[in-house]
């Protein structure tokens, strides 16, 4: 599929969003800045654009897609909210949380959003263009992140371009992502349980012990992802010579995630700090130890995967 599109770099203003919209409604994939990390857009109520979606990043097929909505009563529309979740929305939304609950039997989504599932992932993001891009379509958004599957995530639309490009129709460039990491995925069981599935920037349920093997239920939750395409050395205090060093804190780096040690900064530069040492001519990378607390915890998930060799 490589070079089967001409990929247009889009601006982030009125004219570039509506010809992202126009791409969309004709079933296109755009690539559109979210606070996270940049995601691979669709209409989520095509099979064929939807499809695209899979193609493009080479996606297996059991993995499901995030739908991305404008609104509450919009989410509601497709899903079943329990008191807990309306309450999670109303608390978290706009925000990097999403919510895997029980998908309506009559929503009207292309069926390879949930793999098969009976749940369905939904997110309302916080980011000015995705915003007026929901608003600009009278449709959901499928979009998962901008990259080729198992690969570093994207946080700019040069990060896109160096996966996707001619694989894609567009991206709008709307510098790099704020928070730098996925949302948090937490499911809400039936009985009012609820289940982190995914670690990120909001913390608002027990996270899962699963150590990745067991039955997919949302994005992120392959043993290995997030892939630099080279071996990756975690808790590095020093470096050897051929090994391309991240740093954090008083370990410096050739790409440092924060001088400081704070652990926001250095979850807003991991990813970067990632392709920085995928396109370094050394043929391996070293990562400083961050602390396991607060948005650590979704950093560290980030790079226990990035570490883990592929099956």
């Amino acid at each position: 599929m490589s070079g089967k599109y001409a990929t247009e770099t889009l601006q982030a203003n009125e004219s570039g969003i509506a010809r992202a919209a126009a791409i969309l409604r004709a079933g296109g994939l755009v690539a559109v800045p979210t606070e996270t990390v940049y995601g691979l857009a669709a209409r989520a109520d095509s099979e064929e654009a939807v499809g695209r979606i899979y193609e493009a990043k080479g996606r297996p097929s059991f993995n499901p897609l995030i739908v991305h909505v404008p609104s509450v009563e919009r989410a509601e529309s497709l899903a079943l909210f329990s008191a807990k979740a309306r309450e999670l929305a109303q608390d978290n939304w706009p925000g990097p949380l999403t919510l895997v609950l029980p998908k309506r039997e009559r929503a009207s989504l292309a069926a390879r959003v949930t793999a098969g599932l009976p749940t369905l992932a939904l997110r309302m993001p916080d980011h000015p263009v995705m915003a007026a891009l929901l608003e600009a379509v009278d449709f959901p958004l499928a979009a998962p992140s901008a990259n080729r599957s198992g690969f570093i995530s994207p946080t700019s639309a040069k990060h896109v371009l160096a996966s996707l490009d001619g694989r894609i129709d567009a991206v709008i460039d709307g510098g790099p992502s704020r928070s730098g990491l996925e949302s948090t995925i937490v499911a809400v069981r039936e009985d009012g349980s609820l289940e982190q599935l995914r670690p990120g920037p909001i913390e608002v349920a027990p996270r899962n012990s699963s150590s990745g093997s067991g039955a997919i239920e949302a994005p992120g939750q392959l043993a290995s992802h997030y892939a630099p395409g080279k071996p990756l050395r975690l808790h590095a205090d020093e470096h050897a010579a051929d090994e391309f060093m991240i740093g954090f804190g008083a370990i410096t780096g050739d790409c440092t995630l924060s001088e400081t040690g704070n652990l926001e900064e250095a979850a807003s530069r991991l990813y970067a700090c990632l392709h920085a040492g995928a396109r370094s001519g050394k043929p391996r990378i070293a990562v400083a130890s961050i602390p396991d607390r607060e948005i650590g915890l979704a950093i560290n998930d980030r790079l226990r995967r990035a570490a883990t060799p592929p099956d």
